[in-house]
């Protein structure tokens, strides 16, 4: 028996490598019957269906490919895969045709009423962004896609069993926080939000350990242990919007990671829905634990590629006795940057270090009124904590005013004030095009990196600046550009993107990373391509192959 897959994709994915977004038919597909081959499959990524090609060549079937001469709408392509007589093949079949969808939903109807689910509609086009991928505001808002609220595992499992049946695919979200992309969904895919599974199911103190479901706010298990003395490490920005299950999705850094890590450092355990719906734990409750290959760091960053976690068994720390916030202001930017090294030769390990240069500072200001460019150049926003915290004081004052910066311990009415600023401060003016992200490089190179913007801003004609995690060598640049009065705002010229692409080789360059901990999603996929030797691809695409063969979770995104 014959059939054919065809492989909806962008017009130009038969002559390229891949693509690493696809704008999703709304209701073409619609119109056709269900009458189609049971073997006849739809999906987005050129990887995919050159997966599809590599796999029949594998299993020694004759497999072409070619471009359809059908009639599609003009912004959509298809490659038509002949599958000759033979064994069936096991290989990514990825995404269902819009008809597939609304049989899904059909089904969820009459098999799991109890679960709300919205069609795809203009009313769920914001589960179709997240916050790095937002449109603007005055854009149209298309067709989102359907998106469904369980409120239990049993409930995300049997959601994942309907759709696996139909062949359609499945995007899990947290709370949209992301910005890069890993959380964006079509009209004709399923979004599985986590919102609903918030529960905090176990705290023990005595073990150091707490157990959440994945749509558990960062902040909210937080106010939950501060009454027991305790807090849980990782702080993104966004911790008071973020949570717990899209931090581990994105493994999500913050302000504290100069100390205590990353997401990872403080992930001991999972519960995951795989792709056939069955649910499986991973990882320790124990500290320590070294019994099998270490799934959970593979699971976590894994940006829903991989499954659905829905549960996670975190490790919890004391209350420090003491925090300190202390101010160390600059003549310029480059001493500010120089002067990071004299903490790491120092033999204090702050809990926070944050570098803030000049631009960042003016706009702080611009926004809040901050007067912080009155104080200097540029800023390093420094946490102490725990134990001896008068002895950390003294020599962290030494070790940066022989660098030569000014340094002061402030009140703890101020210390908050500063940290909000530095969290939420920086705002961009809708008069100006505007790209972000994250990248990471070796400490000492921080200096160098910040010192390349004027090169870039050359080039480009764009403004740069950054933050950063000066602790661990993670920088948020931010790149500008005016935006004229006859130009659309919603057509941002190709140097705001190229320019941040140099900022990412600029990083690579001195042996950094292409994010540090915003994750890959659709934004950093062809740049995560640079940094990663073909071979390892190849490696993470079997990976994925393995715990997904159908292509089900999230296409497209991180790999």
């Amino acid at each position: 028996m014959s059939g054919e897959v065809l492989i909806t994709v962008s017009p130009e994915c038969a002559g390229s490598q891949s693509v690493s977004s696809y704008n999703a038919s709304k209701r073409h597909e619609r119109t056709e019957t269900r009458e189609r081959s049971a073997r006849t499959r739809e999906v987005h990524d050129c990887d995919a269906a050159r997966r599809i090609v590599s796999a029949g060549d594998a299993s020694r079937q004759t497999v072409s490919l070619e471009v359809s001469a059908s009639p599609r709408p003009p912004t959509f392509g298809v490659i038509t895969v002949p599958v000759e007589k033979g064994p069936p093949m096991s290989v990514p079949t990825a995404i269902a045709p819009t008809t597939a969808l609304s049989a899904l939903l059909d089904d969820l109807r009459g098999e799991a009423p109890d679960i709300e689910v919205r069609a795809s509609s203009p009313e769920t086009a914001e589960f179709g962004y997240d916050a790095g991928t937002a449109p603007r505001r005055d854009a149209l808002a298309p067709d989102g896609p359907a998106v469904a609220f369980p409120a239990t595992v049993a409930e995300v499992q049997l959601l994942v069993r309907l759709a696996a049946r139909h062949g359609v695919s499945v995007v899990p979200r947290g709370a949209g926080t992301g910005l890069s992309g890993g959380a964006t969904a079509h009209a004709d895919q399923l979004v599985v939000s986590t919102d609903r599974l918030t529960r905090i199911v176990e705290v023990s103190p005595a073990d150091e350990v707490a157990v959440v479901e994945p749509g558990v706010l960062n902040a909210a298990l937080n106010e939950r242990l501060a009454p027991l003395g305790l807090f849980y490490a990782p702080d993104p920005a966004s911790w008071r919007i973020s949570t717990i299950g899209g931090n581990i999705a994105t493994n999500a850094g913050g302000l504290r990671c100069a100390k205590y890590g990353v997401t990872r450092e403080s992930v001991l355990a999972l519960d995951v829905v795989l792709a056939d719906g069955s649910l499986v734990s991973v990882g320790h409750r124990s500290i320590k634990g070294v019994t099998g290959l270490d799934l959970v760091s593979l699971f976590v960053g894994s940006e829903g590629v991989l499954g659905i976690v829905v549960g996670a068994t975190v490790r919890i720390r004391p209350l420090p006795v003491a925090r300190r916030t202390v101010t160390a202001f600059f003549d310029s930017t480059s001493a500010g940057a120089a002067a990071i090294g004299a903490i790491t030769a120092s033999r204090v390990r702050p809990s926070v270090i944050e570098f803030l240069d000049e631009p960042t500072l003016e706009g702080i200001d611009a926004a809040r009124d901050s007067g912080l460019r009155a104080r200097g150049a540029a800023l390093l926003l420094i946490e102490l904590d725990g134990f001896g915290i008068d002895e950390q004081t003294a020599e962290l004052t030494t070790a940066l005013e022989a660098a030569g910066a000014r340094v002061r311990v402030e009140s703890d009415t101020d210390a908050e004030i500063l940290w909000e600023l530095r969290r939420s401060g920086r705002r961009f003016d809708e008069r100006s095009w505007f790209a972000g992200g994250d990248v990471a490089v070796p400490k000492s190179r921080i200096a160098e990196v910040f010192a390349g913007f004027s090169a870039i801003e050359a080039r480009y004609g764009v403004a740069v600046s950054a933050v950063a995690h000066a602790g661990d060598g993670n920088l948020h640049p931010v790149i500008t550009l005016p935006i004229p009065v006859d130009a659309d705002p919603a057509v941002v010229p190709a140097s705001v993107h190229d320019a941040a692409d140099a900022l990412v080789r600029a990083a690579l360059a001195v042996g950094g990373t292409v994010s540090g901990e915003h994750g890959i999603g659709t934004v950093k996929r062809a740049l995560a391509a640079e940094e990663l030797a073909a071979r390892v691809r190849e490696a993470q695409l079997a990976i994925k192959t393995a715990l997904d063969p159908a292509g089900l979770f999230n296409p497209g995104k991180a790999l």
